[in-house]
């Protein structure tokens, strides 16, 4: 039985350290609780991983993970995390501020959406474009 359609995002990042920190700071607020920072080992080619996973143990567990590369750059990719509530989207919002987000614009309703479509955008310390947001109705396929 097929119980998710979502399996994981793998985002590059320049810098490891920095972005694990800025991502700890809010993600486990969306869930995503357990995490796992994974180096290669010494002369493998392989690359350094910081895992954020939203379950643990026997349980499917959707994952954010971060991938360091030097020559990552940003673009028009957004990714949009689900929140519960507006006050959970403010929550996360202050969060986020806290943790040095750049370019933050709202939390706030964004009819240009949809009705009642409250958000918060901003980017992370390597200019990849994220969202926290909530739609009191949310999307269902025709």
């Amino acid at each position: 039985m097929r119980t998710r359609l979502f399996d994981h995002i793998d985002l590059r990042v320049k810098n490891m350290e920095s972005a694990a920190k800025f991502y700890a700071a809010f993600l486990p607020q969306l869930g995503f609780v357990h995490q796992k920072h994974e180096v290669p080992p010494p002369g493998s080619a392989g690359e350094t991983f910081h895992t954020f996973y939203s379950a643990g143990n026997d349980k499917p567990s959707e994952f954010f993970g971060l991938t360091e590369d030097k020559s990552q750059q940003p673009n028009g990719t957004r990714i949009a995390f689900w929140a519960d509530t507006h006050n959970k989207v403010d929550k996360i919002a202050e969060l986020v501020r806290k943790a040095g987000g750049k370019n933050p614009e709202g939390p706030g309703i964004e009819p240009e959406y949809s009705p009642e479509y409250y958000a918060f955008f901003f980017e992370d310390p390597d200019g990849n474009k994220l969202e926290i947001c909530c739609r009191a109705n949310p999307v269902i396929a025709e």
